[in-house]
């Protein structure tokens, strides 16, 4: 695994180099199988990215864009990831709506809803009931417990390891929610935080030794690069680093 940290001087900045990042990702996928693949992260950092990216010229045909979890809300619904970015991004240029792929949660019981949209994954991806697919591009965020999508601290989900989906639970509230073996996948993880409140969780996920189950941000270690960019506000106290 690559990892690097950086840490840019405010919000704007942030921005400006997750933009640089995302869209050297995306330029490099398409180059090397022609399409790029990316599953986006809900919350309201990642807004200000998905308005930037907006503004790009890039080949939208050839770019499918996922989402890494979502709450079991309506697509209307004010709190549905799948509208934010949409609202801020998706609809705002011509990307083939065949190549938009949002959680379903339409239905009554979240698991099943889950298993179809594992299914939409693997016939996506071409790969079999136990085979991981790789996706260019995830991104996630933190909360201030340190979760990442909707894998919550000591919740059922953190145990999910033969299941590229599965439903998060949020204070009783169903999610569905990548795995970490399918974030872990990826060819390139990419984590946004901003804010002084993030502090006290990236103390615990990046100190040397901790307990991933209390703090399950921890967990994500993919296969490929992980990428920290933060703000000064959330990660003053970090060491930028490239290894």
């Amino acid at each position: 695994m690559k990892k690097i940290v950086e840490v840019l001087a405010d919000r704007e900045a942030l921005t400006q180099r997750l933009l640089e990042v995302v869209q050297s990702k995306i330029q490099a996928a398409i180059i090397k199988q022609g399409i790029c693949t990316i599953a986006l992260a809900g919350g309201s950092t990642p807004k200000a990215l998905y308005e930037a990216i907006a503004t790009c010229d890039l080949p939208w045909e050839k770019i499918h864009v996922f989402w890494g979890d979502e709450r079991y809300v309506p697509p209307d619904c004010p709190d549905s990831n799948q509208l934010m970015a949409r609202q801020a991004w998706l609809d705002r240029v011509t990307i083939p709506a065949a190549n938009i792929h949002p959680m379903p949660t339409g239905g009554i019981d979240p698991a099943t809803d889950a298993v179809t949209y594992e299914t939409e994954l693997q016939e996506f991806f071409k790969v079999s009931a136990v085979k991981f697919p790789n996706f260019d591009i995830i991104l996630l965020g933190i909360g201030d417990d340190a979760h990442t999508a909707s894998l919550f601290p000591g919740t059922e989900a953190l145990q999910v390891s033969d299941r590229l989906v599965t439903v998060g639970n949020k204070d009783g509230q169903p999610r569905i929610t990548f795995t970490i073996p399918l974030i872990n996948h990826a060819h390139c993880v990419i984590f946004i935080v901003a804010g002084a409140s993030k502090k006290p969780a990236l103390a615990q996920i990046f100190a040397p030794t901790g307990d991933a189950i209390a703090y399950p941000a921890r967990f994500i270690q993919p296969n490929g690069e992980l990428w920290w960019l933060l703000d000064t506000a959330a990660g003053e106290d970090l060491q930028p680093q490239t290894a």
